[in-house]
């Protein structure tokens, strides 16, 4: 399959010591890959440089063979926290990244709500933030990321704050909503059974600095339903994962 986003060698430094090293990892069209390992390996430092809010020390970035090092906006970056402005509704949260880009407000308006039903959202336009539930937060800053209309999207825990029985809904439908919108997104997790769940390959980072210890694919189709959820498959894939990064 044609590599859509890759990187190549990142090394990252701060106050002259390296955070991630020698990084290289490669996202298909369509694909989803999850990078997983400890806290402290450097995963968030590293999609900085994915997203171009931060530039590496050496290597590069590449989206449909551009070089993007460097270049902000080039991908759709969804942090931990849904960031959602408590003083607007849910509909002007989602067109913050169409009014960034000068499109005039009712517009911006139209297109996002075309969206709303595929995303949950229908009845919540004009509700605000704390009028809603944490999965439904997670779809609206999820929506606003999309809005973006990138090809690629990185996310960093993005279903971590919600409880397993939300968590696992939430990662069935992110699971067909990427395959309707035809995106490849980049996700990082702490949760062994999400990665697997979710992803096509996962890189596993350990050490400080952080490098990529291992790689592992997971060739049963997506998406993934109980019988490989409950199969000898994902248990091995899961001992694995545990085993490399140390657990």
């Amino acid at each position: 399959m044609k590599k859509l986003f890759y990187c190549e060698n990142i090394t990252k430094n701060y106050n002259n010591e390296p955070v991630v090293k020698d990084i290289n990892l490669e996202l298909p069209k369509e694909g989803f890959i999850s990078l997983l390992g400890p806290s402290g390996t450097g995963k968030t430092t590293l999609f900085n440089v994915l997203s171009g809010v931060d530039v590496p020390d050496t290597g590069r970035v590449i989206l449909n063979g551009e070089d993007i090092t460097g270049k902000s906006g080039k991908v759709s970056y969804m942090l931990q926290k849904d960031l959602l402005l408590e003083n607007r509704t849910v509909i002007d949260n989602v067109i913050l990244p169409l009014l960034i880009k000068g499109e005039k407000k009712k517009a911006a308006r139209e297109k996002a709500l075309e969206f709303f039903p595929m995303f949950g959202l229908s009845g919540y336009e004009r509700k605000y933030p704390s009028q809603i539930s944490g999965g439904e937060r997670q779809r609206a800053a999820l929506l606003r990321t999309c809005m973006t209309h990138n090809s690629v999207i990185l996310l960093d825990e993005p279903f971590s704050a919600l409880d397993a029985i939300t968590r696992r809904r939430m990662q069935n439908w992110y699971a067909e909503i990427s395959r309707q919108m035809k995106v490849s997104t980049l996700f990082i997790t702490h949760d062994v059974e999400e990665a697997l769940i979710l992803s096509d390959t996962v890189y596993i980072m350990n050490g400080k600095p952080g490098r990529i210890s291992h790689k592992t694919e997971i060739e049963h189709s997506r998406p993934r339903d109980m019988e490989f959820i409950t199969s000898k498959e994902f248990s091995e894939l899961k001992r694995f994962i545990l085993e490399a990064i140390g657990l």
